[in-house]
């Protein structure tokens, strides 16, 4: 499994258009390998919030197929030049092997 996890950094009450952006319907959905996309948003009382967009694929290979996709190139297309909304601070991507997991086991003992 691959991950990829993109942090973005947003004024103080700016979290859910992030949210919204990344949870409504796309076309990542439709690409082969994708596993799903989950968002989290750090816990914090005050001040900017901090968002992470983790996507999850079934291979590195999968993954590159959506970076190179035209799908995905054609919104990135559709918005170069102009300026990134006023309220994300800053932004970042990072991708990842997934070299172990664990899952829940009920306990046969009670």
């Amino acid at each position: 499994m691959f991950v990829q996890i993109k942090t973005i950094l947003v004024t103080e009450g700016h979290a859910d258009r992030i949210v919204d952006s990344f949870t409504s319907q796309g076309i990542i959905e439709q690409q082969p390998g994708f596993i799903d996309l989950s968002v989290l948003k750090k816990r914090q009382r005050k001040g900017n919030e901090e968002v992470l967009v983790m996507i999850r694929w079934e291979s590195e290979e999968a993954w590159k197929a959506w970076e190179k996709s035209e799908a995905h190139l054609a919104g990135h297309r559709a918005n170069r030049g102009k300026p990134a909304p006023y309220y994300i601070l800053e932004s970042r991507q990072d991708v990842f092997y997934v070299l172990g997991q664990k899952g829940y086991v009920e306990s046969s003992t009670r």
